[in-house]
C-alpha cells in the first residue's frame, strides 16, 4: 500500500547521532533493493523499520554491518564514514547484528556461542562475567549452558542468538525479525528482553514483521515500501496513523 512520499525525519542535535545514514542505494543485481534511502538512529533510542515482505528492512541492516555493499550513499556511525568498512570492523566499532533466522552455531553448545560472540575482546576474566550475566538475563540459556545449540527450541535460539550478539558489547544492536516463527507467549518474552535492553543503554535498530510490537517499543519508526522510505515519525504516531493501521496493523 503506497503512504505517498512523506520523509519528515524526526532529527535531534546532531551529536546524538549515533547511525547516520545518507541517500543509501543497494541492488542486488539487475534489482534495486534500496532507493537513497535516509535513516537516523540517536543514542539510546529503539528505532523499527516497517514494511512489507521485500520491502528492504532486512538489506538495510545488511548494509549497515557491510554484508552487502552499496551502490550509493553513506554510512556514519558516531561521526565515521563506514560505508565501505569490511564487517569486521563495524563489529569493532561497536555494532552487532542478530540475524534473520537466529544462524546460531548449531554443533557448538550455547558456551560455545556465547564465547565466539566475544571474539574481538581479548580480557577472559571480562568476558566470563558477561557469559554469567547473559545467563542472569536469559535463565533458560544457563539451564542449557552445556547443551549444543541446534537442539534448542526456536524462542530458545532466539534468545542465544540475541545474547551471543551482545558479547561484543556492541553499542548498537541490529535485531532483525526476533518474533519469526515464534508462539505467542514466546514473542512476548522476547520484546520484554528487548525493552529491558534499553535500559541498559543497547540503542537498537529493529526490523520487525509485527509492527504492532515493534512500534509499542520504539521510540521511532520507518516505513519501507519498495526499497524507499514513504514515512517517518514518532512512534506513537505511526501507532494512530490510519494509514499504517490499514496497511501493516490489522
Amino acid at each position: 500500500m503506497n503512504l505517498g512520499n512523506h520523509k519528515e525525519v524526526i532529527y535531534s542535535n546532531h551529536s546524538d547521532y549515533l547511525l547516520e545514514i545518507k541517500n543509501l542505494s543497494v541492488n542486488y543485481g539487475g534489482i534495486q533493493a534500496l532507493k537513497n534511502i535516509d535513516i537516523v538512529v540517536n543514542s539510546g533510542e529503539v528505532v523499527t523499520l516497517i514494511g512489507a515482505n521485500g520491502a528492504g528492512k532486512s538489506t538495510t541492516l545488511r548494509a549497515i554491518s557491510r554484508l552487502v555493499n552499496c551502490r550509493s550513499g553513506q554510512i556514519y556511525y558516531e561521526g565515521h564514514n563506514m560505508t565501505h568498512y569490511p564487517a569486521y570492523k563495524v563489529v569493532q566499532r561497536g555494532i552487532a547484528h542478530c540475524p534473520e533466522g537466529r544462524r546460531v552455531l548449531a554443533r557448538q553448545t550455547v558456551l560455545d556461542n556465547l564465547e565466539l560472540g566475544a571474539y574481538i575482546r581479548p580480557n577472559s576474566a571480562t568476558v566470563k562475567a558477561d557469559i554469567n550475566h547473559q545467563f542472569k538475563t536469559f535463565p533458560r540459556l544457563a539451564e542449557r549452558r552445556n547443551q549444543l545449540a541446534g537442539t534448542l527450541s526456536g524462542g530458545e535460539q532466539q534468545m542465544l542468538a540475541i545474547a551471543r550478539a551482545l558479547m561484543s558489547k556492541p553499542k548498537l544492536l541490529l535485531l532483525d525479525e526476533p518474533s519469526l516463527g515464534l508462539a505467542p507467549a514466546i514473542v512476548r518474552e522476547i520484546f520484554s528482553i528487548i525493552q529491558n535492553l534499553r535500559t541498559t543503554g543497547v540503542t537498537i535498530l529493529l526490523v520487525e514483521q509485527n509492527a504492532n510490537l515493534a512500534l509499542q517499543v520504539a521510540d521511532r519508526g520507518y516505513v519501507l515500501e519498495a526499497g524507499c522510505i514513504t514515512l517517518a515519525d514518532k512512534a506513537s504516531n505511526l501507532l494512530n496513523n490510519e494509514q499504517v493501521k490499514k496497511a501493516y496493523l490489522g
